[in-house]
């Protein structure tokens, strides 16, 4: 079910997504400052190019104070907007009973959206 699922969201815009967002994070790693948030936008679109099938897990990385300040500059900066994209397609999906599995995924790649570091895909 997950292949299918994957499959079906890859082409009707996940894998556009996903793109973007690992083009984003390459252009992220072009600078020195930029190498933890680029590595994190690339998780980003790995995580929404295949969704089904995948956990998101809170890793021990995630109460460290370095990681706390990261997620904070992301979740100002990114996170949020890419947060209220996720929620705003999700809600548009849970519209029709056929979408209701498609905003399921959009809800769940939220907080790694909005808080990315110390957070991994199982």
């Amino acid at each position: 079910m997950s292949f299918l699922g994957n499959l079906i969201w890859l082409v009707f815009g996940g894998f556009l997504s996903g793109l973007g967002y690992i083009i984003g994070g390459l252009l992220f790693c072009l600078t020195i400052i930029g190498i933890p948030f680029g590595k994190q936008a690339i998780k980003l679109g790995i995580a929404t190019m295949t969704p089904f099938g995948r956990e998101i897990v809170v890793s021990e990385e995630f109460d460290n104070p370095l990681s706390l300040l990261f997620n904070i500059i992301w979740a100002i900066i990114f996170g949020w907007e890419i947060a209220v994209s996720h929620f705003v397609h999700g809600l548009i999906l849970a519209i029709t009973i056929i979408g209701l599995p498609f905003a399921k995924q959009h809800f769940k790649l939220i907080p790694l959206a909005l808080f990315p570091f110390g957070r991994e895909l199982s």
